[in-house]
């Protein structure tokens, strides 16, 4: 079957980033514009799969195998009528309106695509957020980031090979060999600690007899601030913290790290937490590719500054959404970086766009804050949600909080696949469970 040829005279929307926003976007553009011909749609990013992030710190404690839930952009963009196009943005030229991409290379240095060059008439930015370690000494050396999947991957082979490690070798398990220490207890942290005291202790269970999980195994949770998961309610955080301790998981809040070695974290304090695995969930910033690009404002984070509009304050003809984009809150503040607003951002984006094409004026985004769902994995899910009761919000905890946590990305892979494709899935990885392990063990 021949490759279908594009309009070149079509108005060519070109959304960089396929995150949660940026990809529920361009499938909307592609499905509703691209197919029927009444626009161009492209979609550029660094990767060539999907993966939903909140579900990163499952896939590094072994519990969710990213193969199954990965969604790749070239088979999916054929399916919805839009283009992908592989590269990372390294610089853009607002007076030519051109995004340029650096080149790629494979695993042997050799180069996959060269450097290019993309014309727009719309520009969308939507390229998320990186890990934020303040130039703490070591971190880049000695901790793993939590920030895409093959870093939450990487994670999940070196604690199961730590495991491997202690059951095998001759000398005893010294204190501290299978301790970790996660850095940062926001939601991906505090999620992460949970997770992983199940998990590890599932590996042991398979054979590894030589390890006694109350013994050998630790998960140590930093917070530098006074309470555990600081951006949501108090209430929500101190619930959270009741059942880590139940788990036996150790929260130190009010421990600032200032150094991470080979041994484990330093504290300022001077206090030391041995740990031959560190995981860095603490902070976040816009990619550095933002600063100066093309002239557009930024935060001090690197955030795009936007309108109500979410158009850029110097140019009408660039968006921005997500993690990387400030959007200001009518009180005060900026829109929270969460899977929801991304989710929110992309629908009004989607529509502006329509109006933009009708030549109709544009409306304000208005943010919905819905509540917070934090999930503990096999243990229980905790969460706030808002409007049940005249606006109040009110407390889940249970079966309940973790089937709204779970809808949470049912409701992303329905907007990426719709209800037929999702409810098969679902239906195939629930017959597939029972015949795999528990965890990944490789």
């Amino acid at each position: 079957m021949l490759a279908r040829q594009e309009d070149e005279t079509l108005h060519h929307i070109v959304v960089v980033g396929g995150g949660a926003g940026g990809l529920e976007l361009v499938t909307r553009l592609g499905d509703r514009l691209g197919k029927t011909g009444k626009a161009r749609v492209t979609l550029i990013d660094g990767s060539r799969t999907h993966l939903w992030k909140p579900l990163l710190h499952e896939v590094a404690a072994g519990s969710m195998d990213e193969d199954r839930h990965e969604l790749d952009y070239l088979a999916h963009s054929h399916w919805h009528g839009y283009r992908y196009r592989y590269g990372r943005m390294i610089g853009l030229d607002r007076t030519t309106k051109q995004v340029h991409l650096g080149p790629t290379f494979d695993e042997d240095g050799l180069e996959i695509t060269p450097p290019r060059s993309f014309s727009y008439d719309t520009l969308v930015i939507a390229i998320g957020s990186t890990t934020n370690d303040f130039g703490t000494p070591g971190a880049k050396d000695f901790a793993v980031a939590l920030e895409t999947p093959e870093q939450a991957a990487l994670f999940n082979r070196r604690i199961v090979n730590a495991c491997y490690r202690a059951h095998t070798q001759k000398e005893p398990i010294r204190h501290g060999q299978l301790h970790v220490a996660i850095i940062g207890a926001g939601a991906t942290g505090t999620e992460l600690s949970a997770e992983l005291h199940h998990t590890t202790r599932a590996v042991v269970e398979y054979g590894l007899d030589k390890i006694d999980p109350d013994k050998d195994l630790r998960i140590t949770l930093i917070e530098a601030g006074p309470r555990i998961l600081p951006a949501l309610p108090e209430r929500l955080s101190t619930a959270t913290a009741g059942l880590l301790a139940e788990l036996g998981v150790v929260v130190r809040t009010g421990a600032k790290v200032t150094e991470v070695t080979a041994e484990g974290v330093k504290l300022a304090d001077g206090g030391f937490i041995e740990s031959g695995l560190v995981i860095w969930a603490a902070g976040v910033k816009a990619p550095d590719v933002l600063k100066d690009l093309g002239g557009l404002e930024t935060t001090r984070s690197n955030q795009l500054v936007v309108l109500p509009t979410l158009q850029t304050t110097r140019d009408p003809d660039i968006f921005a959404l997500g993690d990387c984009a400030a959007c200001p809150l009518p009180g005060g503040g900026f829109v929270p970086p969460r899977a929801q607003a991304a989710h929110q951002q992309a629908s009004h984006v989607y529509a502006q766009i329509r109006r933009r094409l009708k030549s109709q004026p544009l409306k304000p985004f208005v943010y919905k804050d819905f509540g917070s769902l934090v999930s503990l994995g096999h243990y229980t899910t905790v969460g706030s949600l808002m409007g049940f009761i005249a606006g109040k919000s009110m407390f889940f905890e249970g079966m309940f909080a973790r089937l709204m946590y779970r809808s949470l990305y049912k409701m992303h892979q329905v907007a990426l696949h719709g209800y037929g494709k999702v409810i098969l899935g679902t239906l195939a990885r629930l017959i597939m469970r029972r015949t795999e392990p528990r965890v990944k063990l490789h």
